[in-house]
C-alpha cells in the first residue's frame, strides 16, 4: 500500500495519475497548503522540503522497512521502478525518459510556476517579471511542440515524461499561452487529457480540493513562508 500526501497542484497531479494508471493499490493523505498542513512535523518526517508530494511505500520491494520519498519527479521514477511500468528498460528508451522527466523538474514546472505566481497571484503586477516568463513558457511550449512533431509522445511511448508534463500544461491560458499556436503539443495534450487515468486522477482533485480559490489567508501561507518551525 501506498499512502500519497497530496494537494491539487500540477505536481500533485502527477502521482495521482500515475497510480491510476498503474492500479497500484494507495491511500490519500490530503496536504491542505492553504492552511499550512505541510508544516506539521509528522508531514516534515517525509518531506523535509515541506512541499507535496510525498509518498511512503508500506510494501518495498526489498521486503523491508517502509520508504518515504519526496520530490515528484524522485517518486515518479520510484513507483515506475517499483512496478515496471511507465518506464521502458531499454538502455536508450529509458534514456530520453528520464532526460525528459528531468527537463520537466528543472525547466518546465519551476518557470511556470513563476509564470502562475507573476502572472496570477503576485499582489503587485510587475511588467518586466510578467513578460519575462511569459516569454520562458513560450520557449517551453516551442521546445515541447517541436519534440511532439514526430512522435505520439514525448519519448515515443507514454511515459511518466508525460505525466510529469501534462498537469503543467492544463492552466495554459492561465499562463497566457495559446495551444493553438503548438499544434503538435495541442493533439498530445488532448491526447493525454482523455486517458481515463487522467480524468479519474482530476476527478480526485475536485473532491479532495473544494474550494481552490486562493484568499489573502492562505496566499499569506503560500507565499510568505520563510523560515517556518514545525509545528
Amino acid at each position: 500500500m501506498i499512502d500519497l500526501y497530496y494537494w491539487t497542484t500540477p505536481n500533485g497531479h502527477k502521482i495521482t495519475i500515475f497510480l491510476e494508471e498503474t492500479g497500484l493499490p494507495y491511500a490519500l493523505k490530503p496536504v491542505d497548503i492553504g492552511k499550512g498542513s505541510q508544516f506539521e512535523a509528522a508531514f516534515l518526517k517525509i518531506s523535509p522540503n515541506n512541499r507535496i508530494p510525498a509518498i511512503v511505500d508500506h510494501q518495498p520491494v526489498d521486503n523491508g522497512a517502509p520508504i518515504s520519498v519526496f520530490e515528484s519527479g524522485a517518486i515518479l521514477q520510484y513507483l515506475a521502478e517499483k512496478t515496471g511500468l511507465l518506464l521502458p528498460q531499454d538502455l536508450r528508451v529509458r534514456t530520453e525518459v528520464m532526460q525528459w522527466l528531468f527537463w520537466q523538474m528543472g525547466n518546465l514546472g519551476p518557470l511556470l510556476g513563476q509564470n502562475h505566481h507573476f502572472v496570477q497571484y503576485a499582489p503587485e503586477k510587475i511588467p518586466y517579471a510578467i513578460e519575462r516568463y511569459v516569454n520562458e513558457a513560450e520557449r517551453l511550449y516551442s521546445v515541447l511542440d517541436h519534440r511532439l512533431a514526430d512522435r505520439e509522445f514525448i519519448a515515443g511511448e507514454y511515459s511518466i515524461a508525460d505525466i510529469a508534463a501534462y498537469p503543467w500544461t492544463v492552466s495554459h491560458r492561465k499562463q497566457k499561452i495559446n495551444l493553438d499556436e503548438f499544434p503538435h503539443a495541442q493533439r498530445w495534450f488532448q491526447v493525454v487529457k482523455a486517458r481515463p487515468a487522467v480524468i479519474r486522477a482530476y476527478e480526485i482533485a475536485k473532491q479532495v480540493n473544494t474550494a481552490p480559490v486562493i484568499t489573502d489567508a492562505s496566499r499569506s501561507v503560500l507565499f510568505g513562508q520563510g523560515k517556518q518551525p514545525p509545528r
